[in-house]
């Protein structure tokens, strides 16, 4: 059994994940934790931070890591920090890594690691052809054709980021608590932009789960939720779809797997 450290820092937070690796097996979390992601980050700090996550998860000693970073100044920074915490060095994901998955993308080189590790998970684990929504910073759709390869995505502002720019943008707009009010119409301001900012991005991806699914032709995908409050995105979908929470993370698994040497 190889015990794997898989580290997904996004542009909002940073997500730790402990996998028990075996030969023909798809990986299972043993635990996760997140944390607010950090910038600027030395390399000390981060080492503090995967420390930290080690005391929060079952076990303290990894044999081995891998990254996905989409912020790119610190790369650097948690590389060194992961390779001082485990007994292999630590991957990157990025160029040269094997993914198993065929690109249809103009340049593979500009696919985040974060989307790339949930194309992974998503064929390993629900199979082709599916779509998933990722829901961040931004919220990202990841389309996996019939034959299994990576056909486009789309990428749109997040359900946070299009909160806090109403309440930055107009002077009289608060900010609010993100969750589904009990009518479409809002009787308040705040019900008004829960409506607006909440059912907006639930039409929205029904909008363009539509549009994907139609224009590539898929035959019946699986549709995967992943990300910061999945579960209640995916309560008010028109779509049926199927809640993942580990799902970056176990693609990371299954790169640090395909790749170890």
């Amino acid at each position: 059994m190889v015990r794997v450290l898989t580290v997904d820092v996004g542009n909002t937070t940073t997500r730790f994940g402990l996998f028990a690796v075996e030969a023909a097996a798809e990986p299972q979390p043993l635990g996760s934790c997140e944390f607010t992601t950090q910038q600027p980050l030395t390399c000390d700090e981060a080492r503090i931070q995967v420390r930290q996550a080690l005391t929060l998860l079952p076990e303290h000693a990894v044999d081995g890591a891998i990254l996905s970073c989409v912020v790119p100044t610190l790369t650097d920074a948690w590389r060194q920090a992961l390779a001082a915490s485990c007994r292999s060095r630590p991957l990157v994901v990025g160029p040269g890594l094997k993914t198993g998955v065929r690109m249809r993308y103009d340049d593979p080189s500009e696919v985040g690691p974060d989307r790339i590790a949930d194309v992974v998970a998503a064929r390993a684990t629900h199979g082709a052809p599916a779509v998933v929504v990722d829901l961040g910073t931004t919220t990202n759709f990841e389309i996996i054709d019939n034959e299994g390869a990576f056909a486009g995505g789309i990428i749109a502002p997040g359900v946070a980021l299009g909160a806090r720019s109403l309440a930055q943008a107009a002077a009289r707009l608060p900010m609010i608590e993100l969750r589904a009010p009990t009518r479409v119409i809002g009787r308040n301001t705040r019900a008004a932009m829960q409506s607006g900012v909440v059912f907006g991005e639930v039409a929205r991806i029904d909008g363009l789960l539509d549009g994907a699914i139609a224009e590539a032709g898929l035959a019946d995908p699986a549709i995967i939720v992943t990300g910061e409050g999945a579960g209640a995105i995916a309560a008010l979908l028109r779509h049926d779809a199927v809640v993942d929470d580990a799902l970056t993370l176990r693609g990371l698994a299954l790169l640090w797997a395909a790749n170890r040497k």
